[in-house]
């Protein structure tokens, strides 16, 4: 993420229709096991969406000066019948529509674009484009030199948005051959015209005045509702939608033929019945059958589950599309072996893939029509050998989770679709919850070092109750039991309280054990320990329970700990020389003697090195640093290896820093160590004289 993110988008890349935009974290079969692990800081945002178009449909360009010429049939130019050619349609009806543009004649210059707008009312099979007698203006010179037939007029053609010559579904040039469009998809489709080399035509004159006219033709094949097909020889099913009454899941529903050759008893039916027969095909041993589904607004961001089973070897090839029919040429989705299909797509799911059964998901799948084409291949020697039932149908999550998970439910920020997702448990992930993060025995191991590990507590609190620190013994005591019940939540063993409770004690105690170890290695009085662990218990509370899990918490239990042992040394300091009497001559001359400084210096330093015991303070930053990389080695995979050493590190660093304190007399049992200044000791008992 960045603090400003601005995606700008031009009208050549935009195309009608509905735009999601997501905004996604941790795509992928990720580990989740802790949710301690998610120490990031939670960041707010906001998105501003503006679209910058013209007023109407038919202007198009920077600054709407452009028009969009619409296609449109004249009652004049309607071609509209049923043709009975036996050797372009096979003896089967078809709907041809074929019109041209309404002004007849378009003129253009060279390189000057027109946009024509054409809308594709239903399932078509095919679209032509072609420009008849093209010619140039009356305008062109008349030295003989020119050649119509070599008129270059380039047509690109695109789906739901502008097309030029650097953006586009299709292109030629149509003065010389039309422009086939197979299975085109059902919307509006816009056509740029434009001229091209019109100088070299006329013997090389660069004349602005001259331009090409033509009359531009398109025509449109649709067949029959249950037919498809160049020759509508294919048979074409229309399948009618069948709600499931899950209230868990809204929108599941099956779909059936309404063909009355199978019967709607369940959400399976025999396909053998309903294939298309090849004699009447272009190759005798290739046979497509089409089933179309309508899929409703509140139903987009389900899954299409398409399920083939057979009591002998499959020979079928299965092709999806969007808003068309599917070819060997254009399909969205396709099914063809075992090795060869979809499984490449992120929105394709392939499960069960073997010679008797075939089993996918589309995955998040449009409002609108879809179609599926069967191919069959070799069918004359497959149609009595076997019997191959088939189920569609629309699920909200994929195979119900795999049975490790829940289904969930979102509406969109419209309100008008539910998109749903599967909520894994803390062993799988994956969208649909396939996948294995760790297996049971794998868990077992996890949790049990992830508890156990807090057993390092023992040291600290051991060491502790040696030295009749009663205090400290009870925080590292508490500190381990509270860590190991909040962990045994966290992994989903057992949670004596609420998840929250238990983090708060884990990380409160915690931050109270790091900065009781500190202020332990200054040797002050009970009554000024307590206040130290007084003010510290309130500010450990509220980091913890503000943002336990947040990274910066480590170095603000430091700071803290290291100003609580400050101020310990202060006091002590204060302790110890308050009973030292100086007159006013003595400090006024230590002040400004630098030998006196010196020598107070070296003193405090010989006290610190007498203080400690160097060897276990040494290993206890060892064990210190050894917890700083665990714990910035944590991710979510490797989390219960370096947490669990984050556990003995930390307890083994916090055992070594009590052993490296070394015991002391009481301030009022000893004296400093300078013979100078050192006072007077006061026998109470007296002295003899006799």
């Amino acid at each position: 993420m960045q603090r400003n993110i601005s995606l700008r988008m031009t009208n050549e890349q935009i195309s009608s229709g509905l735009w999601y935009f997501g905004l996604f974290n941790g795509i992928g079969p990720m580990r989740t096991q802790s949710k301690m692990i998610n120490r990031g800081p939670t960041y707010s945002f906001s998105g501003n969406i503006s679209v910058e178009g013209c007023t109407t449909t038919m202007l198009w360009g920077q600054y709407c000066n452009q028009t969009v010429n619409p296609l449109s049939c004249v009652d004049s130019y309607s071609l509209t019948k049923n043709h009975s050619d036996t050797e372009l349609y096979n003896q089967t009806a078809a709907n041809v529509i074929a019109c041209t543009n309404a002004d007849d004649n378009s003129c253009q210059g060279e390189n000057e674009l027109k946009v024509y707008s054409l809308d594709v009312m239903g399932i078509a099979e095919e679209l032509t484009i072609r420009a008849m007698n093209a010619r140039f203006n009356e305008s062109q010179p008349s030295n003989g030199s020119s050649n119509s037939s070599g008129i270059i007029l380039m047509c690109y053609v695109r789906h739901g948005a502008m097309p030029l010559s650097t953006s586009h579904d299709y292109s030629g040039d149509i003065n010389k051959f039309p422009l086939v469009i197979r299975s085109p998809k059902v919307g509006r489709w816009y056509i740029t015209i434009q001229p091209a080399n019109l100088s070299n035509e006329i013997g090389g004159i660069q004349d602005m005045s001259i331009k090409v006219c033509y009359v531009l033709e398109w025509q449109v094949l649709q067949c029959p509702l249950d037919k498809a097909g160049l020759n509508c020889t294919w048979e074409r099913y229309m399948l009618q939608t069948f709600l499931r009454k899950n209230p868990s899941a809204p929108f599941e529903s099956f779909y059936l033929p309404t063909s009355g050759k199978v019967s709607s008893d369940s959400a399976n039916f025999p396909l053998e019945p309903l294939l298309s027969n090849s004699t009447f095909g272009e190759k005798p041993d290739v046979a497509w059958t089409y089933f179309l589904l309508d899929i409703p607004g509140g139903a987009a961001g389900g899954n299409i589950h398409i399920r083939l089973t057979s009591d002998a070897q499959m020979n079928y090839e299965i092709f999806a599309k969007y808003g068309g029919l599917p070819s060997l040429d254009t399909w969205d989705y396709f099914y063809a072996n075992m090795t060869s299909s979809s499984n490449g797509s992120m929105f394709f799911k392939l499960y069960d893939s073997s010679e008797k059964t075939v089993s996918f998901y589309i995955l998040y799948v449009r409002g609108g029509t879809w179609s599926f084409g069967l191919r069959q291949l070799n069918p004359a020697s497959t149609a009595s050998a076997s019997q191959t039932t088939m189920s569609i149908s629309l699920e909200r999550c994929p195979r119900r989770c795999s049975s490790h998970g829940t289904c969930q439910s979102v509406v969109d920020a419209s309100g008008l679709a539910l998109y749903s997702y599967c909520y894994c448990d803390r062993d799988h992930g994956g969208f649909d919850c396939s996948v294995e993060l760790v297996a049971h025995r794998g868990h077992i191991l996890q949790s049990i070092s992830l508890i156990a590990s807090n057993a390092a507590a023992v040291l600290p609190a051991y060491w502790a109750l040696r030295q009749k620190a009663f205090a400290e013994w009870v925080l590292y005591t508490c500190s381990g039991i509270s860590s190991g019940l909040y962990h045994a939540c966290d992994v989903g063993t057992w949670c004596a309280l609420s998840f929250r409770v238990l983090q708060f004690m884990d990380f409160w105690l915690s931050f109270m054990a790091v900065v009781s170890t500190f202020v332990y290695l200054a040797a002050i009085d009970e009554v000024s320990k307590r206040t130290i662990h007084t003010v510290v218990a309130i500010l450990t509370a509220l980091m913890a329970e503000t943002g336990p899990t947040r990274s910066h918490n480590i170095i603000l239990v430091i700071a803290i700990g290291s100003l609580g042992l400050l101020i310990g040394w202060l006091i002590e300091f204060c302790t110890n020389y308050r009973s030292l009497s100086f007159s006013t001559e003595f400090c006024i001359n230590m002040l400004y003697r630098l030998q006196t400084i010196n020598g107070w210096i070296h003193d405090l330093i010989v006290t610190l090195i007498k203080r400690f015991r160097w060897g276990f303070v040494l290993a206890g930053f060892t064990a210190l640093a050894m917890a700083a990389i665990s714990w910035k080695l944590e991710t979510s995979s490797s989390y219960w290896i370096w947490h669990s050493v984050w556990h003995v590190s930390i307890y083994t660093s916090s055992f070594l820093f009590l052993c490296s304190k070394v015991k002391t007399l009481h301030c009022e049992d000893q004296g400093p160590s300078d013979g100078n200044y050192e006072l007077t000791r006061q026998d109470s008992l007296p002295r003899g004289g006799g």
